[in-house]
């Protein structure tokens, strides 16, 4: 309830209310933290637990001697320190409040994730993709490669009634979205969207993609696999680990180098941080390749434009003047006629 209002959350942190969405992860996490600190420690209340306890639960997480119910190993477990320290910090604060001074257990613990494993697709492949997929998949991928959404948990929000000027502009509400709300351009995708709404005989109110991710990402497995190979894409994960939310990744890839502001390309992700943005602009190559003559039109950009706007300026006038000499030459040369006439005359 205090993090749903905004209270009581560490001074690090930002200020406000958290999203459904982020309350709903922080509930995942303190469910996995009792279920396994039960399981483990035999701790019925996890504010028993031991600085040195939660140290090594952590490093075991991350070697692997801890892992999931299907028996794979956690992946981002920097994710689920930053969920414990969230909640260590929440009741260090609520207990302060009550006169009692809790020791902080969790600044020993590291909430750094590896450079995770996904897998990319450049343009060409995603197009080759959607040819072959089926047909009420094509608009659905495309709409994720376009707008960088998230998926699932955006993705199966978004109803008909959020699309703008003949589905050409999008709006990801607020109470959807893991970070802020946005409207954003639709560049790609506008016309497969019509398309897709007007042949399901969507109503405004209607979510445009109720799909079960489960289904779909299997789907997609199978197909990247036939048509790309069981072998690792550029970015590490073979293409035959294909899902939705990588269309995410493949979407930042696709829009970086075409966004002239890394504000905007952040406001259409939905990005707070600019750490993302580093991490996709070195898996392009794009990182330290910047020359003299890029570093020039960066720096003197605005110079060479306003010398170009005095250039311009300079030129009109010099036009100008040239323009009232040529019309002062030709009422002279009349006055010089009509004197010649004249004296032609009297002689």
């Amino acid at each position: 309830t205090d993090m749903e209002h905004g209270l009581n959350v560490s001074a690090t942190s930002a200020k406000g209310s958290r999203s459904f969405i982020r309350l709903n992860t922080i509930r995942e996490k303190m469910i996995f933290f009792a279920t396994r600190f039960k399981e483990i420690y035999e701790i019925d209340n996890i504010t028993k637990i031991t600085e040195e306890e939660v140290v090594l639960f952590f490093s075991r997480m991350r070697k692997g001697e801890i892992r999931r119910l299907d028996g794979k190993a956690y992946v981002g477990v920097g994710d689920y320190v930053k969920g414990f320290k969230a909640f260590w910090h929440w009741y260090q604060k609520v207990s302060k409040k009550g006169g009692i001074e809790i020791e902080d257990i969790t600044n020993d613990l590291d909430s750094t994730n590896p450079k995770p494993k996904w897998v990319y697709l450049d343009e060409k492949q995603v197009k080759k993709l959607c040819e072959v997929v089926k047909p009420e998949y094509r608009a659905l991928l495309m709409f994720i490669f376009d707008s960088g959404i998230r998926s699932p948990t955006e993705l199966v929000n978004v109803k008909v009634s959020d699309f703008f000027s003949n589905f050409k502009e999008v709006h990801i509400r607020e109470e959807i979205s893991k970070t802020f709300g946005r409207r954003i351009k639709l560049m790609l995708c506008s016309e497969l969207i019509k398309e897709y709404v007007a042949e399901n005989k969507l109503q405004q109110d209607d979510y445009v993609f109720p799909i079960k991710p489960f289904t779909v990402n299997k789907y997609l497995k199978r197909v990247a696999k036939r048509v790309f190979g069981d072998v690792p894409s550029q970015a590490g994960q073979k293409y035959s680990d294909l899902t939705l939310y990588d269309f995410r990744h493949i979407s930042c890839c696709y829009w970086l180098p075409r966004y002239k502001s890394e504000s905007a390309l952040k406001y259409r992700f939905g990005w707070k941080k600019s750490e993302k943005i580093h991490y996709y602009s070195e898996l392009l190559g794009m990182k330290d390749t910047i020359s003299e003559e890029d570093l020039l039109i960066d720096v003197t950009k605005t110079e060479i434009e306003k010398r170009l706007t005095m250039a311009e300026r300079d030129n009109m006038l010099l036009k100008e003047q040239v323009s009232n000499m040529q019309e002062q030459m030709q009422k002279i040369l009349g006055v010089v006629n009509g004197v010649y006439v004249q004296v032609k005359d009297d002689c």
